[in-house]
């Protein structure tokens, strides 16, 4: 059976297949909403992505694509393509909640700076996907599609499980602390949290704007570069972003490494909270790379998710005054805490917070002189059970508060048969690079089991 004649197999082709099949006119539009929307029909009561989903307005965005390319107009790079937004991310005539009841019934009269970006490239604006509160830590309704049982991670729970469970191709969420890597370990799919400022948060829910990082989630990294060189530009209004040329992430995702990539193993703060899965998996792919592989120590990095939690908790306090102020009562107890803990946070502490980006960097930087990217565990193991709490962020804080670009990969499984995540770390500005060296480790460990399949 033809994949356009079968849901699933046409769910299972990548993003960039399904690009090329549209702009070819070998696949309509409404034929991929359709089969999206055959999917969430089917296993949504489950996994429960989705905070928002109106299918006729999918279906009326795809008819006016499909028209738009039989006319003979060029397709944009998305043209067609459903994409699931974090439910903190503005929709012009959409209703975006935030996760908290007291935005319930808010609808935006503009677009957020993403999400033009993306209708002006083709994209379709499948729903909205469920955030944690204010994409804090008190989760919402969704459940890993591995073990409804197990958390998916957070606060980017929707966007994750969305593209996990096949229910959409891209997927795009936020990250302050762990919130795009996270989650997208717990998923088991391929999530990737860009350099700072490098893609503009204007109409997105501000929590902290020193941390705040818009990523994207999808099954391949390939895809992951398709949807995210949309996104990287530069808005007066995020003074966060600046003007520079966007990188050509997937035709250097593509692109051969000039030479074997170097990879930097380091044990992060917090590496005995790992599980021993997740300790003896990331060791293993350490000792396959060998001599492409060496480790490097994190010297005076131990107080960093603290310090990332203080410039956090300080920003939150003013970004979410409004929100306190109309309806202190309607948040929960966890996000209130913090609030007021950024309250206290004395001015000379918060600013001094602010000097360990620099700091960091300077550090990072000598290992990066040796490496192409650094390796270590994206999340300290599979998804924990229960539904109560996102799980640990200790391995990714630290790169959100440097700034630097990271991916992970789905290449471990644990002995409860979830997924586990190697996260990738690259120098900050080096964002394609990292996607290149990603996509040849990617490939790398298919061709050793290929090997070992015919051995």
């Amino acid at each position: 059976m033809a994949p356009r004649d079968n849901p699933d197999a046409l769910l299972s082709l990548s993003a960039v297949e399904l690009r090329d099949r549209l702009a070819s006119g070998a696949l309509r539009a409404v034929e991929l909403v359709e089969a999206c929307l055959a999917r969430i029909a089917a296993v949504e009561p489950e996994v429960q992505a989705w905070a928002w989903l109106d299918g006729d307005h999918a279906l009326q965005q795809a008819r006016q694509l499909d028209h738009w390319r039989q006319s003979g107009r060029q397709p944009g790079p998305l043209h067609g393509l459903p994409v699931g937004l974090k439910d903190i991310i503005d929709t012009e005539g959409i209703p975006t909640a935030n996760g908290t009841p007291i935005d319930e019934g808010r609808v935006p009269a503009q677009d957020a700076w993403i999400v033009a970006r993306l209708r002006a490239a083709g994209a379709i604006v499948l729903g909205k996907t469920v955030t944690t509160e204010c994409a804090f830590l008190h989760p919402g309704k969704t459940r890993n599609p591995h073990n409804p049982a197990h958390t998916p991670g957070g606060s980017s729970s929707g966007s994750a499980a969305a593209v996990a469970a096949g229910m959409v191709p891209l997927a795009v969420g936020t990250q302050t602390g762990g919130s795009v890597i996270r989650p997208a370990a717990f998923c088991g799919v391929v999530g990737m949290k860009p350099s700072f400022g490098m893609i503009p948060r204007t109409g997105v829910l501000m929590q902290s704007p020193f941390l705040d990082t818009v990523g994207v989630f999808a099954r391949s990294i390939e895809d992951c570069a398709l949807l995210a060189e949309v996104l990287y530009g530069h808005d007066t209004a995020d003074r966060a972003t600046q003007p520079r040329p966007t990188p050509r992430l997937l035709d250097t995702a593509r692109a051969k490494t000039p030479v074997p990539p170097t990879f930097a193993f380091v044990r992060p703060p917090g590496w005995e909270e790992a599980d021993p899965d997740m300790r003896a998996a990331i060791e293993e792919l350490a000792g396959l790379l060998g001599d492409q592989c060496f480790e490097a120590p994190l010297d005076g990095f131990d107080e960093i998710a603290a310090i990332r939690q203080r410039i956090n908790e300080a920003e939150m306090a003013k970004c979410y005054y409004g929100l306190e102020r109309r309806g202190r009562g309607l948040l929960s107890p966890v996000l209130a805490e913090a609030i007021d803990a950024g309250k206290a946070v004395l001015a000379r502490d918060y600013l001094s917070a602010l000097d360990w980006r620099e700091v960091l960097n300077a550090a990072l930087d000598r290992i990066f002189d040796r490496c192409d990217a650094i390796l270590c565990p994206a999340a300290p193991g599979p998804a924990p059970e229960g539904l109560g709490s996102t799980g640990s962020s200790i391995f990714n804080g630290l790169w959100t508060l440097a700034g630097v670009p990271a991916i992970t990969l789905p290449l471990f499984s644990a002995g409860n048969g979830l997924p586990m995540g190697a996260q990738l770390v690259g120098r900050r500005g080096d964002d394609a690079r990292l996607m290149r060296t990603a996509r040849w480790l990617a490939a790398y460990l298919e061709q050793l089991e290929r090997e070992e399949g015919r051995e």
